[in-house]
C-alpha cells in the first residue's frame, strides 16, 4: 500500500511494545501533551525477566522523574516507593554476589565476591515487572497515551511524511514518528533488514529462565565457616553462581518481611557452544542436569517447583547495523541484546530514553526528522552494546579461573561507584537551575556507552582488560599471568576510585562504610585525576567535601 499522506496523522508517535520502554517513553511524552499510541501484541499482566535494578539504574529513573516531571517513576528508586505505591510484591537487593563453582565441588570461601555500592537515598530492588510493568502501563495511560493490546502488526510503512502500521484485519494507525521498543522480534528491524550478522557480537550465550517457589536462599546450603560469611547475607541481593562460560542466577521477590510473593526468578544463561541443547531434555531436565553437577547449586534448587513455563532460547545476542532512521528508532531491545549479566538491561533503556525524547520533542516540535538530529542517540546505543558485549564477554573468559575473575570484577566494580556519583552531580545542578542544557552537557562524552564515559584513563584500563582476556582465550598468555598483569594495571590506574579497596586483591567484600567513604571523598578531591575531581560527592556527615556546597560543584564543559 502506498503512503497515503493526510492532513493530520492520527497520532504524533506510535511506540510498538508496552514494556517497561514503551509505557516509560511514552508516560515522558504524554505529560507533555504528544499524541502517542502504545501498541503491544500481548496483554497487561505479562511475564518480563530483566528484573534485577542497579543504581545506575535508580538514577536513571529519577533523572527521568525530575526532567520530564513524572514523578512516578520516583517510585522505581526506593523500596518504600514501590511497596506504596505498586505493591508487596517485589524484593530488596543489597549487593550483587558472586559465587564460583567447580564440576562435584563444593564452593571455596576464597572464590566468592559481594559488591554493595553505596546510597542512603536509593534502594535498588528485585522489580517483579508484572506489576511494575503493569503500574508504568497505566501511568502512561493516565497521562494520556492511547492503547492497543492484542494488535500483532502485519504491515508498516515509513514514509517521508509519516509512518504506518496496520494489523492483518486491516485497521491501520499512522503517526509523524515511530518508535520500536518491542524487542528481538522488531517489526522495523525485519522490514528494513537491519540486524547485523553473529559474528559482530563477541559474546556467546543462550539462556533458560522461569519463576520458581521452595528456591532455598544460598545461604541455608553453603558448607562454610560463619567468618568466611559476607557482611550481607547473599539471599539479600542478586545471586550469580558461576562456572566455566556460565552463570545461574537467583533473583528472590521474597526476601523482604512485607513482600508478600514467594517466587524466585531463575535462569541458566551459558555459552552454546560449550554447551548445545541437549536432545530429547525438556528446559527443566536441561536446568537441572547442570545444576546437579554443582553440588551447592543443586540443593538450592533441589525443592523448587516452576510455576510457569519455562523459556529456553538460542543464542541471546544481537545488535543493529542502525538504530534510527527517517521518522523510527529502534530503542533498548528492539536495538540489541547482549546478557542478563550486570544488570544492564533497564539501565541502558532509561540511559536511551533520556538521550531520545528530548531530541524527539524538538523534532515534533520543528516538525524536522532529519536523521542527523538522532545520531547521538544511534552512536549510544552502539556504543552500550559493545561496551556490554567487551564486558560479558570478558567475563565468560574469565569464570575459568577465579585469580582472572577477581581481576575483570574488580574493573566493572571501578565503574560502579563513580558512573553514580557522575549522576548525582548533573542532577545537584538540574535542581538549582532547572535548566535542561545542564542534563543535555552530559552527552559532551568521548566514549558513549562505556562504563565510564568520560575518563580516559578507565577506557585504557577496560581496553588493557578486553586485550589480556582475549590473549587468554586465544592461547597466547595464562590465566595466572593475564590476571597479574590486569591487578597490576588495576592498582596503578589513575581512573580506580580509592578509598573502598577496588586495588586490594584480597578483599573480597565491598561493602563501603563511613571510614571509606571519607577515604573516597578524600582521594576525590585530593589526588584524583583532574577529570574525576567533579565527582566529589557529599561525605558521611552530610557536607560536601572540601568545603564545596552542591552549587560549587563544577560540571566539565
Amino acid at each position: 500500500m502506498s503512503e497515503a499522506v493526510t492532513a493530520r496523522p492520527d497520532y504524533d508517535v506510535i511506540i510498538l511494545g508496552a514494556g517497561m520502554a514503551g509505557t516509560v517513553l511514552g508516560a515522558v511524552l504524554a505529560r507533555r501533551d504528544v499524541r502517542v499510541l502504545i501498541i503491544d501484541a500481548g496483554v497487561h499482566p505479562k511475564f518480563a525477566v530483566g528484573e534485577s535494578t542497579t543504581l545506575y539504574t535508580l538514577k536513571g529513573f529519577r533523572q527521568l522523574a525530575e526532567r520530564y516531571d513524572v514523578p512516578e517513576l520516583e517510585y522505581l528508586t526506593s523500596y518504600e516507593g514501590g511497596l506504596s505505591n505498586i505493591g508487596p510484591t517485589s524484593g530488596v537487593k543489597k549487593h550483587f554476589g558472586f559465587m564460583l563453582h567447580h564440576e562435584g565441588l563444593e564452593p571455596d570461601p576464597r572464590e566468592v565476591n559481594q559488591f554493595s555500592p553505596p546510597s542512603k537515598a536509593l534502594q535498588t530492588g528485585h522489580l517483579f515487572r508484572q506489576d511494575t510493568d503493569a503500574f508504568l502501563f497505566h501511568t502512561a495511560i493516565k497521562y494520556g497515551c492511547d492503547v492497543r493490546q492484542g494488535f500483532r502488526v502485519s504491515d508498516l510503512e515509513l514514509g517521508e511524511h509519516q509512518v504506518s502500521v496496520a494489523d492483518p484485519s486491516g485497521e491501520r494507525f499512522t503517526a509523524r514518528f515511530l518508535v520500536d521498543g518491542s524487542g528481538f522480534r522488531s517489526p522495523v528491524a525485519d522490514k528494513l533488514g537491519l540486524r547485523e550478522a553473529p559474528d559482530a557480537l563477541k559474546h556467546h550465550s543462550r539462556s533458560l529462565f522461569t519463576h520458581m517457589i521452595g528456591v532455598r536462599p544460598t545461604d541455608e546450603v553453603l558448607r562454610m565457616e560463619p567468618e568466611d560469611l559476607p557482611p550481607i547475607p547473599w539471599v539479600e541481593g542478586t545471586m550469580h553462581h558461576m562456572f566455566e562460560r556460565g552463570w545461574f542466577w537467583s533473583i528472590p521477590f521474597n526476601n523482604e518481611p512485607r513482600s508478600l510473593n514467594p517466587l524466585v526468578s531463575v535462569g541458566l544463561t551459558f555459552d552454546e557452544r560449550l554447551y548445545p541443547r541437549q536432545e530429547g531434555m525438556t528446559p527443566e531436565e536441561e536446568f537441572r542436569f547442570h545444576a546437579a553437577r554443582f553440588p551447592a547449586v543443586e540443593r538450592v534448587f533441589k525443592d523448587a517447583k516452576t510455576v510457569r513455563p519455562w523459556v529456553s532460547t538460542g543464542r541471546l545476542q544481537y545488535s543493529s547495523k542502525q538504530t534510527v532512521g527517517h521518522r523510527w528508532c529502534l530503542m533498548s531491545h528492539a536495538a540489541g541484546f547482549i546478557d542478563p549479566l550486570f544488570s544492564r538491561g533497564l539501565t541502558n533503556t532509561t540511559e536511551v530514553i533520556n538521550a531520545f525524547a528530548w531530541r524527539l520533542f524538538e523534532a515534533l516540535e520543528e516538525d524536522d526528522f532529519d536523521v542527523e538530529r538522532f545520531a547521538y542517540v544511534d552512536t549510544l546505543q552502539k556504543g552500550l552494546i559493545r561496551c556490554n558485549d567487551d564486558m560479558v564477554n570478558c567475563s565468560f573468559i574469565a569464570f575459568s579461573d577465579y585469580e582472572l575473575w577477581n581481576a575483570v570484577y574488580r574493573v566493572w566494580a571501578a565503574a560502579e561507584v563513580p558512573i553514580n556519583l557522575r549522576f548525582d552531580r548533573f542532577i545537584d545542578r538540574f535542581r538549582e537551575t532547572r535548566d535542561d542544557r545542564v542534563f543535555r552537557s552530559m552527552e559532551d562524552l568521548p566514549y558513549p556507552g562505556l562504563l565510564m564515559p568520560d575518563q580516559p584513563s578507565y577506557k585504557l584500563l577496560f581496553d588493557d582488560m578486553v586485550r589480556l582476556c582475549e590473549d587468554y582465550e586465544q592461547g597466547r598468555t595464562t590465566a595466572g599471568a593475564a590476571a597479574r598483569e590486569l591487578m597490576d594495571r588495576i592498582q596503578r590506574s589513575e581512573g580506580v576510585l580509592r578509598g573502598i579497596g577496588l586495588e586490594d586483591r584480597e578483599r573480597r567484600f565491598m561493602f563501603p562504610g563511613i571510614p571509606e567513604l571519607k577515604d573516597m571523598t578524600a582521594w576525590l578531591t585530593q589526588q584524583a585525576p583532574a577529570e574525576m575531581r567533579y565527582l566529589a560527592p557529599a561525605d558521611a556527615s552530610g557536607s560536601t567535601a572540601g568545603a564545596r556546597s552542591a552549587s560549587e560543584v563544577i560540571i566539565p564543559e
